[in-house]
């Protein structure tokens, strides 16, 4: 009979983002990281800056180390943990990570662009084990792209957060 006959069950790949399963149609295993967590799930902490992996603002978490989703393909997180800013704190009781904190304290942002980047990387970086000491964390972070100049304000803010970190916060 014409038309019976029932289309395959689609496969799906999956992986863990921000603490929930999460399946995407095999078909998107070769898409970016990147645009697969915004345009397929929504998630706006990770930007589009450069797509080569030179800037950071696509910075998420997989597995617990920093990567450049930009960098990646959905392949590449198969089966995998992915965080991304919006999951930063989950958890938590202000759902708020301890970098996050600092950085609301210290007023770190100025035109935000690279905040992603920033606050990913230094989390990933102090709850490493063990925490990556001043001199790690600076020197990581440099290749961070910011153009607004608030380097300062993310020193002092990754200062406060190893603190708040140290207290379990």
């Amino acid at each position: 009979m014409i038309g019976s006959a029932r289309d395959p069950p689609e496969v799906t790949m999956e992986f863990e983002i921000n603490g929930a399963r999460a399946s995407i149609p095999e078909a998107m295993r070769e898409d970016r990281l990147l645009w697969v967590l915004r345009d397929a799930f929504g998630l706006r902490g990770p930007r589009y800056g450069c797509g080569v992996g030179a800037c950071g603002a696509c910075t998420v978490h997989v597995d617990g180390r920093a990567e450049r989703s930009c960098l990646l393909t959905a392949g590449d997180v198969a089966a995998r943990r992915v965080v991304t800013l919006e999951g930063l704190g989950a958890g938590r009781t202000d759902g708020l990570h301890p970098v996050q904190r600092a950085w609301i304290e210290e007023r770190v942002p100025q035109c935000g662009y690279c905040q992603n980047g920033q606050i990913m990387t230094a989390a990933a970086l102090l709850g490493a084990a063990p925490p990556a000491d001043s001199e790690e964390v600076a020197a990581t972070l440099d290749t961070v792209l910011c153009r607004c100049g608030t380097h300062d304000r993310i020193r002092r803010a990754i200062a406060r957060a190893r603190v708040l970190v140290r207290e379990g916060a």
